[in-house]
């Protein structure tokens, strides 16, 4: 995992994201895996534009404080994508063609609709991998 700050962000390797989109909503901490970002961005140039609503998560993010195992945001190497509809299923087909092993689905409401993607494997993650859940 690298810490970023927004002038050490690499623009030119991930032209699709910002720090800013990136970076844990609470602490403003911006600490991700470089080999999860390629794999963003391979997935950026698949589909074309989206929209990253949660990325990078420390540990006091309020959503990550309160489990007993912290999920994949902490390690840098999670995000969630706002879509919904045939976004929702083109997205989905990219990511396990690009090989992202935890896929959750929030497809339910006007609000709450995205797909989470991460890249753990069975031994780096508390549960199965790969798996695809619902919300």
């Amino acid at each position: 995992m690298t810490s970023f700050t927004e002038q050490s962000f690499d623009r030119d390797r991930w032209p699709n994201f910002t720090f800013g989109e990136l970076r844990c909503s609470h602490t403003g901490a911006c600490v991700m895996d470089e080999v999860f970002l390629d794999r963003l961005q391979d997935l950026r140039d698949a589909v074309g534009p989206i929209v990253v609503t949660s990325a990078y998560r420390s540990l006091a993010h309020p959503v990550e404080a309160g489990k007993d195992n912290p999920g994949a945001h902490t390690m840098g190497r999670a995000v969630d994508i706002l879509c919904r509809g045939e976004t929702a299923f083109v997205l989905l087909r990219e990511a396990l063609l690009l090989k992202f092993t935890g896929i959750g689905v929030s497809q339910a409401g006007e609000g709450g609709r995205f797909l989470h993607l991460d890249d753990l494997t069975k031994t780096e993650y508390h549960g199965p991998r790969p798996a695809v859940w619902s919300y």
